[in-house]
């Protein structure tokens, strides 16, 4: 995967995001992850919207099979994710507590991330 993310890259819900720094393969198991940080942090205020969803399906050759026979069998689904595509937004709590918490979820992501606040946010 190369290039920066054309689409979804600007926060179209929330005041808040975490937008990623580098190209990935998120499954669903590692947003899940980071979706329940987040939302136990803001203790179930405010709103969370998941800007992404794996619908890309993997395979996977079993192990100690040999070279050849065709292609594997569907291990499960990831999103592809590229440098400046939003995650995840969040809107109804402080900035703080906005911070804090999708800092604790990008804790749990294989990738760098960048907390961002919409341009035209005030106090």
């Amino acid at each position: 995967m190369k290039g920066l993310s054309q689409r979804g890259n600007q926060l179209a819900f929330g005041s808040f995001g975490i937008k990623t720094l580098e190209n990935c393969w998120l499954t669903g198991r590692q947003i899940e992850a980071a979706r329940q940080a987040v939302s136990r942090y803001m203790k179930r205020e405010g709103k969370i919207w998941i800007r992404i969803f794996p619908d890309k399906p993997y395979t996977k050759k079993p192990a100690e099979v040999r070279m050849g026979k065709g292609k594997g069998n569907p291990e499960g689904f990831v999103c592809p994710v590229t440098p400046g595509r939003i995650l995840i937004e969040a809107e109804g709590v402080s900035l703080e507590i906005a911070k804090e918490a999708l800092r604790l979820g990008a804790q749990k992501l294989p990738v760098t991330t960048k907390f961002v606040v919409r341009r035209d946010y005030v106090e």
